[in-house]
């Protein structure tokens, strides 16, 4: 019976994603029929106005941009507190720090997001930092992702440092490095696999996120690569689209689930490429 029921348990999960396939790809074929290949060549995006467009670049280039300031900044700063809580803390600091930085994961997203528009951009980076920066900017709505993508690397990290063995610590002492070089040389690249894995969990909550940049960053389709102006991402359009206003059956409908589509498509290739690296690169001590 037990086994039978974590059979059963595993399935769901596998019941699950095949589900949220079925349900994007009914009514992204019927986008797609309707669309045809707009989805790639078309300039803009507007779907709900007239004329119509269906770009979908001005959304990816919206989300790969906040993504990659919030990992620009997220990497460092959550890569340097794994390996401080893990070869630098003592216990009593490492049991006060890291469940302190965990707190930051049950901050509800909408929360960072007035953060964003109320403190980052008009305290930090119009008064503090002097930027001449838009309302609804990239960069805070970055700036504050980050933050919250910051608990997931470092502690999936710190996890992964700590249970390289003791005796490569003790090794390389022996051999006379410093704590630098033990953290650098040895810890670091035995430990590679679970940061790489950290990592791609801070990358793929940080394009799957909502909130934060439908409050801080706006809601204009826009390229370019500027981040004191506005954007918007695939998960905002459709956060705002999704409100029903807009009848089943209707082009604006569909094409949330052409975006959902779109946005499974790319965190499932994320994370098919990460898997193989991690199991490449694993470690397996005895």
């Amino acid at each position: 019976i037990i086994r039978v029921l974590l059979a059963l348990a595993a399935l769901i999960s596998v019941l699950t994603t095949i589900g949220i396939v079925v349900a994007l790809l009914n009514e992204s074929l019927s986008f797609f029929s309707e669309v045809g290949t707009r989805f790639f060549t078309d300039a803009s995006w507007s779907p709900l106005f007239e004329p119509a467009g269906f770009g979908i670049w001005q959304l990816l280039n919206g989300t790969f941009l906040i993504t990659g300031i919030a990992i620009l900044v997220a990497i460092p700063v959550g890569l340097g507190s794994a390996t401080y809580l893990s070869e630098y803390a003592t216990p009593r600091v490492r049991r006060i720090v890291k469940p302190v930085l965990e707190v930051l994961v049950g901050v509800p997203t909408v929360v960072f997001g007035y953060f964003a528009l109320t403190f980052v951009t008009p305290v930090l980076l119009n008064d503090v930092l002097g930027l001449d920066v838009a309302i609804f900017n990239a960069l805070a709505a970055g700036l504050v992702m980050a933050f919250m993508i910051v608990p997931t690397i470092a502690s999936v990290s710190e996890d992964a440092m700590s249970a390289v063995p003791q005796g490569l610590r003790e090794g390389a002492y022996g051999l006379g490095a410093t704590k630098r070089q033990v953290a650098s040389r040895v810890i670091f690249p035995a430990a590679i696999s679970g940061i790489v894995a950290s990592i791609v969990l801070g990358v793929s909550r940080g394009i799957g996120e909502t909130m934060i940049v439908l409050v801080a960053a706006g809601l204009q389709p826009n390229f370019g690569v500027n981040p004191t102006e506005g954007f918007a991402t695939i998960t905002t359009f459709m956060g705002a689209t999704a409100k029903g206003d807009n009848p089943a059956g209707s082009i604006g409908y569909e094409s949330i689930f052409a975006c959902g589509l779109t946005l499974f498509v790319l965190t499932f290739a994320m994370n098919m490429v990460a898997i193989r690296f991690v199991r490449k690169h694993r470690e397996v001590y005895e």
